[in-house]
């Protein structure tokens, strides 16, 4: 387990970049509230070391005989601290110059620059939070929409460190009784040891089974449904991003040929992040820059979680809608027949079974259809994000999948009644499997990739 170095002071900005009402300053370690105490100058002649724990205060930051800003300092003293570190927030007037001077004046009087999520690292490895609830923390600062933020706040709250702790007490009882057993041999049942294995793994490897099926739900309220709008030019797939954006966000025009690149925004569908992407018109051309988008939308299309097949009702099905059918095979599609508002030369039979939607975006109509076709190819079983615990990220799912084949070699040991040593192997690779979700388990180096990737500050 790395260690914490509590006489270094680290420091950061932990308010975004940019003009705004206030911007502040953290300091976290055991010198903080000593190195914000050279600094600041109260009216009222205050000292910082001598206040109260969580109190705050008026005054200036001054740094060689200069005022830097007019300031209000937050003082919280270990360990009911977000580090359980002591913390100091400067919170000075909004704007990178302000801040970043009163920054540069906390760096020049001890602290150190921070690491990126070097705040919440420490609050990881000073126990204050587990792994899984420090990644709720970034996943919460990531959030595209409420339920995602709701589900990671479940995170944060410990719901899923409770699941993962549980399963892996479940998985030490085990370990305990088998252990004893190789031990003292002569109190041993052999079936009733083995049936007992088989029983209680098997209830382990059901709660097992349940978070990796939530994994992929996980995923897609953490980071979205990948989705691309598939079609020849002219169909209206620009004119769909801009309905459903409820804006003019793709430039449309009657002349095919018009979008050569993709274009990504996001959107909200019932609680469900959509990264939906507008593509160049699949057709043959002999334009190199077109081209060079055709190839572009078929590549974006193959690795797609979803796709939004249009097809123009007006007209009829030609080459390339049908090459286009062939692309999507065994693929998420909604199939879109668009211009319903025109007389419809379409051959609706001949991609009945594709169940395709009516539409007409310039009438805006069967919007809302596309939106519940949506949600329900993307409900997960009975999975409420409101009262369950979903896993985020492929770390935590590949340490579920590592727990699984254990178990799965476990039930195999007991069905071919090998030896009990086995059993207790395979039992406490899975339990060290489980550990690495928590952190309890886990390598430096990939503690140390995971914290790298939050923001500064945090």
């Amino acid at each position: 387990m790395l260690k914490v170095n509590i006489d270094d002071t680290i420091a950061a900005i932990s308010t975004a970049v940019g003009n705004g009402g206030i911007g502040i300053v953290r300091l976290s370690g055991k010198e903080a509230i000593e190195t914000a105490d050279k600094l600041f100058v109260s009216h009222k002649g205050k000292r910082l070391k001598e206040q109260k724990s969580h109190t705050i205060h008026f005054g200036n930051i001054v740094y060689e005989n200069k005022v830097i800003d007019e300031v209000l300092v937050s003082v919280m003293k270990a360990p009911n601290t977000y580090t359980r570190e002591d913390v100091v927030e400067i919170n000075t007037h909004g704007g990178y110059r302000a801040v970043t001077a009163v920054l540069n004046a906390v760096i020049n009087s001890g602290a150190r620059m921070a690491e990126p999520g070097e705040f919440t690292k420490r609050a990881f490895l000073n126990g204050r939070i587990d792994l899984t609830q420090a990644e709720a923390v970034i996943d919460i600062i990531n959030a595209k929409t409420d339920a995602s933020r709701e589900a990671a706040m479940l995170r944060l709250e410990g719901r899923l460190s409770k699941e993962i702790h549980r399963i892996r007490e479940d998985i030490l009882t085990m370990i305990a009784h088998i252990e004893a057993g190789i031990d003292y041999p002569e109190h041993d049942d052999e079936t009733m040891t083995y049936n007992m294995v088989a029983e209680n793994t098997q209830k382990v490897l059901k709660d097992v089974e349940k978070l990796i099926k939530s994994a992929d739900t996980g995923k897609i309220y953490k980071e979205g449904i990948k989705t691309v709008i598939l079609g020849r030019p002219n169909v209206g797939k620009s004119s769909l991003l801009n309905a459903m954006l409820e804006e003019d966000r793709a430039i449309v025009t009657d002349i095919p040929g018009t979008t050569r690149d993709s274009l990504e925004e996001m959107l909200n569908v019932h609680g469900i992040p959509l990264n939906i992407i507008d593509t160049a018109g699949i057709r043959n051309t002999d334009d190199v820059i077109e081209q060079i988008g055709v190839e572009k939308s078929k590549s974006l299309a193959e690795k797609a979680d979803l796709i939004l097949l249009m097809f123009d009702g007006s007209r009829e099905l030609t080459n390339e809608d049908e090459e286009l059918i062939e692309l999507v095979k065994g693929k998420k599609t909604i199939t879109l027949v668009n211009k319903l508002d025109l007389e419809c030369k379409i051959n609706m039979e001949s991609i009945s079974n594709l169940e395709p939607i009516n539409i007409s975006v310039k009438e805006d109509m069967g919007i809302n259809d596309i939106y519940e076709r949506i949600r329900e190819m993307f409900a997960f079983g009975d999975i409420n994000i409101n009262s369950e615990v979903l896993i985020s990220g492929e770390r935590n799912k590949e340490s579920l999948f590592k727990a699984k084949r254990y178990l799965e070699n476990v039930m195999e040991t007991v069905e071919n009644r090998m030896p009990e040593d086995f059993i207790s192997m395979d039992l406490t690779e899975a339990y060290g499997a489980l550990g690495e979700i928590t952190g309890e388990a886990l390598e430096d180096d990939i503690i140390d990739k995971i914290f790298s990737e939050f923001c500064l500050g945090k």
